[in-house]
């Protein structure tokens, strides 16, 4: 079958990234956690005290950033590299979670990522979640999807994540954060958050991770048929 390009959109804590690694362990596909390189951007600016309202700083501190996924032995998954640091935990953690949106939304911050993201893209065979995917990075992905859910089945889900590696963090804690990001993620000036006219949209909150991979999957079976019927 035609190897193509998946990209994976949505809101906060809908299970894009879960959906991704599903797809792309299934069909031998890269994943490129898109969310991750803007995690460890934040990370590194959050370590070097950058001041994110300067443009002169943030350009600077851009250009000591070094990005690779490599794939992880233990785990099978592919672990984000940050200056040859393996950050794939650091970057969850919730200080990071608080300031990844306004990170995201510069426009400096973006170009460097999405530069990234589309030479990685060059070779199909690849499957993207985060924000802009289907919308900015790859608009001409033969598959777009855009994730959504429950709102409340969402901060359920967060939370339950959270507080497995935080037993201090509260409900509403986690409530005003994907509240403040799903705000800033919708109305930032660069890229936001949109559903692509041609994305599907995977609505979650009451399907298993295996119901979603399927319905997915039979998505890319579908797509790469009337692609080879061209």
């Amino acid at each position: 079958m035609q190897r193509i390009i998946i990209t994976i959109d949505g809101y906060s804590s809908c299970g894009k990234s879960t959906l991704a690694r599903q797809l792309a362990r299934h069909l031998r596909y890269i994943f490129i956690d898109s969310g991750a390189m803007y995690r460890a951007i934040t990370l590194y600016f959050l370590r070097s005290h950058i001041n994110i309202s300067s443009n002169k700083q943030v350009k600077k501190a851009l250009e000591d950033i070094n990005l690779e996924f490599y794939y992880n032995e233990i785990t099978g998954e592919n672990d984000i590299y940050l200056n040859g640091e393996n950050v794939a935990i650091p970057i969850r953690e919730m200080l990071v979670s608080e300031a990844v949106s306004e990170v995201a939304a510069i426009k400096a911050v973006r170009a460097f990522a999405v530069a990234q993201q589309q030479k990685m893209g060059e070779q199909k065979g690849i499957v993207m979640d985060g924000r802009d995917i289907g919308t900015a990075v790859f608009p001409n992905a033969e598959l777009k999807i855009f994730m959504t859910a429950d709102p409340a089945i969402r901060v359920e889900r967060r939370f339950k994540e959270l507080y497995a590696k935080n037993p201090n963090i509260t409900l509403e804690e986690v409530r005003h954060n994907l509240e403040m990001r799903d705000y800033i993620d919708s109305n930032r000036e660069v890229s936001p958050l949109r559903k692509a006219p041609d994305a599907i949209v995977l609505d979650n909150t009451y399907l298993t991770i295996d119901q979603q991979l399927k319905l997915a999957l039979g998505w890319v079976k579908e797509k790469q048929q009337q692609l080879q019927a061209i």
